[in-house]
């Protein structure tokens, strides 16, 4: 098999870690995915045995706390993003903590909390194909996310959709923040090294599993951030011990062999 990295980095941007090229035809066997989101139709023909636990938020008073439940998805969204991860991940499983209401809106401080409880779980990835705009959960989230980053957990947040911030995707420092491309093969995602949202991942006219056994074919970048998370899972079933560090490092060495070949694809036979 060639080595789907090439030839080492410029000494300037190599990268720290180089995934064994066996990464490639991994299925995400012996990893677990956490998924914050509405919930999963684990009925689905496409997530059927392929979700390891749900929960979701209890609210009592001003404490969050979350219990197993058996009512799926409220509103498609989180079936639709699982769906995503698991065509990618067959052999994954994935964890629903249920965060999101049936209009696919939900509570910052909720959101907070299903965040939290993935990390306490130390679920080694977590997809967060959601965000909040309010300036007040910048600093609670900026230090969960510091937590996680120490915990080995690695986080996949979506970019906001809207032209505004959303926290956490803009944390780039402690997360892998993704934005949708036009771009159809999930193995050829892009890296722009040092901008807020730095990876670019399939997002436009995606078929998704839905609810009742359906499908919908949909655009955003809620559902380019579940691309990354299960080619995450092939990395890390490769490399269980793969750091958030090394993850970022990883994919970025991968992006920049993606960018080379499309150049030489593009260069003059005379060239």
């Amino acid at each position: 098999m060639t080595n789907p990295l090439g030839p080492t980095l410029e000494a300037a941007t190599a990268p720290k870690f180089l995934p064994d090229p066996a990464w490639v035809d991994a299925s995400g066997r012996g990893v677990t995915v956490a998924m914050i989101d509405s919930g999963v139709d684990a009925s689905h023909p496409d997530l059927a045995g392929r979700i390891f636990e749900e929960v979701g938020a209890k609210i009592e008073g001003s404490k969050v706390t979350f219990e197993s439940v058996d009512d799926g998805d409220l509103a498609g969204h989180g079936t639709a993003c699982a769906g995503i991860i698991a065509r990618l991940a067959p052999d994954a499983k994935i964890a629903s903590i249920r965060v999101l209401g049936a209009s696919g809106s939900g509570d910052a401080q909720i959101f907070l909390a299903g965040l939290e409880y993935a990390v306490k779980k130390r679920y080694k990835i977590i997809n967060l194909s959601l965000g909040t705009t309010k300036p007040q959960f910048f600093a609670p989230l900026h230090d969960l996310l510091d937590r996680a980053y120490q915990a080995g957990c690695i986080i996949i947040a979506a970019a906001n959709n809207l032209p505004q911030p959303s926290f956490p995707s803009i944390f780039s420092s402690s997360l892998i923040s993704v934005v949708k491309s036009e771009e159809p093969d999930p193995l050829k995602f892009g890296f722009h090294y040092g901008e807020v949202i730095e990876l670019t991942a399939p997002g436009v006219s995606i078929r998704t599993p839905w609810l009742n056994g359906g499908y919908r074919t949909l655009t955003g970048n809620s559902f380019a951030c579940p691309h990354i998370t299960g080619l995450l899972a092939r990395l890390v079933e490769t490399h269980p011990e793969l750091t958030p560090f090394q993850a970022k490092s990883a994919l970025y060495a991968i992006a920049r062999r993606n960018s080379k070949l499309e150049r030489a694809d593009r260069r003059p036979a005379d060239a």
